[in-house]
């Protein structure tokens, strides 16, 4: 068993002793287990997968951030963060058609690079929802 906290810039997500995780680093999903090796690196928008003390599997979806783990204690520091079984999926769709909508607007003071992670986002919590 290892310590893993899920944290946002608002709160503490999650914090409890789990046996694995499964999080989507830049170059693919990594696997956590107790006595994992040092590491700190980048997360991409994706599911989340851990296995409690109790051998429960809880699935989340989070937004980019990052994945620190150290000696038997891991710390995922991400945007976003939500329980799959949480995800409204209606809410998801409309944030798709919304940020879909706003690009294609041709007015200039348009953030592009930020409505396309809101869309990534959004199809990230679709797809996880949908596996869910």
């Amino acid at each position: 068993m290892f310590n893993l906290s899920i944290v946002t810039p608002e709160k503490i997500f999650y914090e409890n002793e789990v046996a694995s995780l499964i999080a989507p680093g830049i170059e693919g999903y990594l696997g956590i287990l107790t006595n994992h090796a040092p590491l700190i690196t980048a997360i991409t928008p994706g599911k989340v997968t851990v296995k409690n003390e109790s051998e429960e599997i809880i699935t989340m979806s989070v937004s980019e951030g990052f994945l620190e783990v150290s000696a038997n204690t891991a710390t995922l520091l991400v945007d976003a963060v939500e329980y799959a079984s949480d995800i409204d999926l209606d809410r998801a769709k409309e944030a798709i058609e919304r940020a879909t909508r706003r690009m294609s607007d041709k007015a200039g003071s348009i953030d592009i690079p930020r409505l396309r992670k809101a869309v990534e986002r959004a199809k990230n919590r679709l797809r996880i929802a949908s596996d869910d």
